[in-house]
């Protein structure tokens, strides 16, 4: 048992040119992203044999997404191929005091409308030793939901890790149930959950009393908050939150905490200017937390080097972090310098 299995849908990513708003030209620059297959690529991107289980359109589209997760490395083969459409989502980069905005066009995707009773647990698990899946997944429709809830109780059933990013999203639970009522049945099954502040309190209600929209973070208030997580969920071992202290859309001051249960640890933070596409950062840092957990020699540094991954993402356009581990420990040793390497 060594493959790390990432559960949820890839979409088809429209994002206007540079900075402009969206349709300011007569065109998109088109790739591929989403949570979970990002977190795929990054654990790949590391040595681990990662895959990726989902649902795409059998057509040319999702033919391109299959191709697009081999080039680095992921294994599709776990990917089910039906009848449909695939999600997108529309981004527009922010700049300075205009944030990025995201829409989702992702109703009645092939993803969204799959049975779950069409998932062959045993043939999905065989030789896996983690799951991971975020909160995005059971947000996008009833059926998603209810596979979300299969998916972490086989993997309790068989010994496996579970992983939660716990990312909530407003703008995707419109069938009718409140996030905390699905996130919290999921939590029961968690050995690890990832989240911020505004996760803990709109998946979980949990309180904190450190605001975001401020840009100000107090330590203190993430130790409580994580201590309140452990408390209400015993089967969690540990709580990663991230401190993303957001001055503007290029501005951002970067850190995370990790709490054990033992220790509750603080990482170096990382004041990032000019920041080129924040998509996907959360994702590259819990590919990094993933892979510090089990390839690492502590919590600290597993900590160091996510939030190191996740600190170089917001340097590259797209999704997918595409960065080694040489240059995440470079990072994560002190050498910020950005000087050139020859």
């Amino acid at each position: 048992m060594s493959k790390y299995l990432t559960f949820g849908e890839l979409m088809l990513r429209l994002k206007s040119p540079g900075r402009e708003r969206l349709l300011q030209s007569a065109g998109f620059e088109a790739t591929f992203g989403g949570g979970e297959a990002n977190v795929a690529v990054s654990l790949a991107n590391y040595g681990l044999d990662a895959e990726f289980l989902s649902v795409f359109p059998d057509n040319a589209i999702g033919d391109a997404a299959i191709a697009e997760l081999r080039k680095f490395n992921v294994a599709t083969d776990k990917i089910i191929r039906t009848d449909g459409r695939m999600g997108i989502y529309y981004l527009e980069t922010g700049a300075n005091q205009r944030p990025s905005k995201v829409i989702y066009d992702r109703a009645y995707s092939a993803f969204s409308l799959f049975d779950p009773n069409g998932y062959d647990w045993d043939k999905i698990y065989k030789d896996v030793k983690w799951l991971h899946i975020s909160g995005i997944t059971p947000a996008i429709s009833e059926v998603a939901k209810e596979a979300s809830i299969a998916a972490v109780k086989e993997a309790e059933k068989r010994g496996i890790t579970v992983s939660i990013d716990l990312n909530y999203r407003k703008n995707l639970w419109k069938y009718g149930v409140e996030a905390k009522e699905v996130m919290q049945q999921l939590t029961l099954y968690a050995d690890i959950i990832i989240a911020n502040e505004e996760d803990c309190q709109k998946s979980l209600g949990l309180k904190c009393e450190s605001n975001v929209e401020g840009g100000k973070l107090n330590e203190e208030d993430y130790k409580k908050l994580s201590d309140s997580l452990l408390e209400q969920y015993p089967n969690v071992k540990k709580v990663a939150i991230t401190l993303r202290e957001s001055k503007s859309a290029d501005i951002n001051f970067w850190a995370a905490a990790l709490n054990n249960g033992t220790d509750f640890i603080v990482s170096k933070k990382y004041e990032m200017y000019d920041i080129v596409d924040r998509v996907g950062g959360g994702d590259s840092f819990a590919g990094g937390l993933i892979y510090g957990l089990n390839e690492l020699g502590s919590d600290k540094e597993a900590l160091e080097f996510a939030v190191a991954a996740s600190c170089l993402k917001h340097t590259l356009e797209g999704d997918f972090n595409r960065v080694t581990i040489d240059e995440v420990l470079k990072l994560a040793n002190g050498d910020g310098s950005g000087r050139v390497q020859r």
